[in-house]
């Protein structure tokens, strides 16, 4: 046994210990690790022969499924015209396939404009307003009525609309594909667009969801609508609400509304003629409109009785009568319009409504014609006498109840020229009449009406405020100060922590309704163009140095005029759905009015606001039939020139001034302002019948007039009320007694006439400082 084959037994190492321990383990592989002496090498020929036989085994096995997988395709092989055939059906399942995604992109938008759960709603409110005592006064918004069930609609109204619009109508599914081509051939034949295509649905698909763009995408998207109309209705709903929907002209909506306002009547009573008027009007209202174009209209509507013969629907005979008879519309004169007035009220209408799915109403309102015309002349007469001499070209006016309820409106000279509403929508500097608002904080703060105050100038923030007179006059009392609009005394109230200082100020705004920023106030003013003009603090605050709107403004006098309770001015009173039903009641769903101030210091403040227009700046508003209160105002530079008063039934805010805040001529709220509000309330008070205003006792006059009311109770109970038998035995109707009634008792309550002259143009001392 040589040593080549045979050698002695070694005794283990530590390191194969270690090597065989980590091979029993194992942790490491014996075909790449082998124990060589006390080494341990890396086999990289059996690396390299394991990924070699892995990539081959893949490959094989790759191998063998293309195999499987082509014998299997073989099988479906064709050739010849079996291969066209199936070649074409391939490409026609490419296209279609990339078809419906192109469709599915169209109809998502299209869709997407269904998701509105009130989508069978119009989406423009169609307002008719009444005054205070039911008569219309005017309408806003688009004029929609479905009040007229499709069975009530007469037969020939329909007909008249199918033969026109969509003779297979009852046939399709939406889309009339043959009533289309027939349209495509007759317009290609003219060479432009004599016929359209598109069915009562496709038309109803626009009115609702989509504008009158002539576009591809718009096309696409009626389409689309209009097939998901026919899957959500009947026939008879599509057809009843095209006829309630459809574009009439005039801004009228639907057969009933054209109905009112061409003819004057409800759709069931029109006759043959006037339902083919009607029917023409679909194609293009404002091109054959009977009022601007009577010739084609004439036209049209002949041609709309043609297809009702055409169609299979009438007989030439029975339109014949049709013909020789053409429909007559009525005249529409136009009559008086308080259209700044309306213009709010719709507003307001739309605030009232939000989200009660209710848009075709009849509104009853708060206004008086006869405040609102005297209210108009006032203003008027004013701007024609002054406009020129004392520079000034505008003039907003509202006066109200002492409830708020806005009895005249005034929003601009002339409306027709301007549509601003100078009344709700402007924000201009109330300048002194503002400084009612800080007297009222600090009387609630402990101050009295006789309490000593120095005129002398206080500094804040290194400005100092001036009086109008640029001098100083000692010591006065509060109610002194206030007549004669001194504004260093106003600035000192509203720097007196002892009486609330400014932020109580600000406070008390925000319990007025005004948009205003003070510490630890949150403020919920959605209105945007309010949120821009929230009042905010500043150390000539006391003398009006933001901007308020004449609304507002009277609406915190009116807090004023009612003892303390908190106003907002309103125009509505009653709202009517098309059906007749109550859809809002303000006396039901308005929660009655906070006291939100203390009633003792309202009456000392009114009190005081007598003595300026007795005695102050305001001297030019007095009435010589029942006491006045007020308040001038004047901004920086004479741009503008305020009056605020009331008496005890109206509250009456005036404002002059320029729409480019350009300075006047030196116009004051004692001048012109004062004047106009006492020319408007000399004739808005009919009688002495006026409550007394909180704090101020009544009028000598007002006192007289009681005392011979009260004579004639004494010597008739029934103050003529009750009306005498006639002597021929007849006697008159209930409705006649009650009227002449009426007639007595306002005659006997009137107070005499008197003449009322506005007197010149003059100044007040109510201007304020430069803010």
């Amino acid at each position: 046994m040589g040593n080549g084959i045979f050698r002695p037994k070694r005794q283990p190492t530590e390191a194969t210990k270690d090597t065989k321990k980590a091979d029993d383990n194992g942790s490491v592989g014996n075909w790449i690790f082998r124990p060589n002496h006390s080494q341990r090498l890396i086999d990289w020929w059996a690396i390299d022969s394991y990924f070699d036989s892995s990539i081959y085994n893949v490959w094989a096995r790759f191998l063998d499924r293309w195999l499987a997988y082509s014998n299997f395709i073989n099988q479906f092989r064709v050739t010849g015209f079996r291969r066209i055939v199936a070649e074409l059906f391939s490409e026609a399942a490419t296209l279609g396939a990339g078809g419906l995604v192109v469709l599915l992109a169209f109809a998502i938008p299209a869709l997407e404009l269904t998701k509105d759960p009130n989508w069978r709603q119009a989406s423009e409110y169609s307002v008719t307003f009444l005054d205070i005592n039911g008569s219309e006064i005017g309408k806003r918004g688009n004029l929609f009525s479905d009040a007229v069930p499709l069975e009530e609609i007469p037969d020939y109204m329909v007909k008249a609309t199918l033969a026109t619009e969509d003779r297979r109508f009852f046939d399709h599914f939406g889309i009339d594909l043959i009533g289309t081509a027939r349209a495509l051939y007759a317009n290609l034949q003219a060479n432009g667009v004599v016929e359209g295509g598109s069915s009562i649905t496709q038309q109803l698909a626009k009115n609702l969801f989509l504008s009158s763009e002539q576009s591809l995408t718009r096309k696409i998207n009626e389409a689309f609508l209009a097939l998901w109309l026919e899957l959500h209705l009947t026939k008879k709903e599509i057809l009843k609400m095209y006829l309630d929907r459809a574009p009439m002209g005039g801004k009228t909506y639907g057969v009933e509304a054209a109905s009112q306002f061409f003819f004057g009547k409800s759709v069931r009573d029109v006759n043959l003629a006037e339902a083919a008027l009607l029917a023409g009007l679909y194609k293009a209202p404002s091109n054959y409109s009977p009022y601007a174009h009577p010739i084609r209209s004439r036209e049209r509507t002949n041609e709309v009785l043609t297809n009702m013969v055409e169609a299979g629907f009438m007989t030439e005979g029975q339109v014949h009568s049709a013909r020789l008879n053409p429909a007559k519309v009525i005249e529409r004169s136009d009559f008086y319009v308080p259209n700044y007035y309306l213009d709010w009220a719709f507003t307001e209408v739309r605030r009232i409504m939000q989200g009660k799915n209710q848009y075709n109403l009849v509104a009853r309102t708060t206004i008086d014609l006869n405040l609102q015309k005297a209210a108009e002349k006032a203003m008027a007469e004013t701007l024609e006498q002054n406009s020129r001499s004392r520079r000034v070209d505008e003039g907003a006016l509202v006066s109200m109840e002492t409830d708020g309820a806005v009895r005249a409106m005034v929003g601009g000279r002339d409306y027709n020229i301007s549509k601003f509403n100078r009344a709700t929508m402007a924000y201009r500097q109330p300048g002194s009449s503002f400084k009612t608002y800080v007297y009222l904080t600090a009387l609630e703060g402990g101050a009295r009406p006789n309490m000593m105050v120095s005129d002398s100038t206080q500094a804040c923030a290194g400005w100092r405020p001036r009086n109008y007179s640029g001098g100083y006059h000692g010591r006065m009392t509060l109610t002194r100060a206030l007549a004669k609009s001194l504004n260093t005394v106003a600035v000192q109230l509203s720097l007196r922590d002892k009486y609330g200082g400014r932020e109580k100020v600000l406070r008390n705004l925000a319990k007025l309704g005004f948009p205003v920023v003070y510490k630890g106030g949150k403020t919920r003013e959605t209105n945007i163009r309010r949120q821009r003009h929230r009042i905010k603090r500043s150390c000539s605050l006391a003398l009006g140095d933001q901007g308020v709107t004449v609304l507002d403004h009277t609406s915190g006098y009116a807090t004023l005029a009612n003892g303390g309770k908190r106003v907002k001015g309103y125009a509505i009173t009653e709202i009517q759905n098309s059906r007749g039903k109550l859809v809002y009641s303000r006396d039901k769903d308005e929660k009655p009015a906070p006291q939100i101030f203390d009633r003792k210091a309202v009456e000392k403040l009114n009190k005081m606001l007598s003595v300026v227009v007795a005695e102050g700046t305001g001297r030019r508003a007095q009435l010589d039939f029942t006491t006045a209160v007020g308040k001038t105002g004047t901004s920086t530079k004479y741009k503008d020139a305020w009056f605020m008063g009331f008496t005890g039934k109206y509250v009456t805010g005036i404002w002059f001034g320029n729409d480019n805040f350009t300075p006047t001529g030196r116009v004051t709220g004692g001048s012109l302002p004062a004047q106009t509000w006492k020319a408007y309330n000399v004739v808005a008070h009919t009688n002495f019948n006026i409550p007394a205003i909180p704090g101020v006792p009544l009028h000598p006059r007002q006192v007289e007039e009681q005392k011979r009311i009260a004579q004639l109770k004494k010597e008739d109970p029934t103050m003529g009320t009750v009306a005498e038998r006639p002597r021929s035995g007849q006697y008159l109707p209930m409705k006649t007694q009650k009227v002449l009634q009426r007639l007595i008792k306002m005659f006997k309550e009137a107070r005499p006439l008197e003449g009322a002259s506005v007197k010149g143009a003059g100044l007040d001392n109510t201007a304020t400082a430069s803010p």
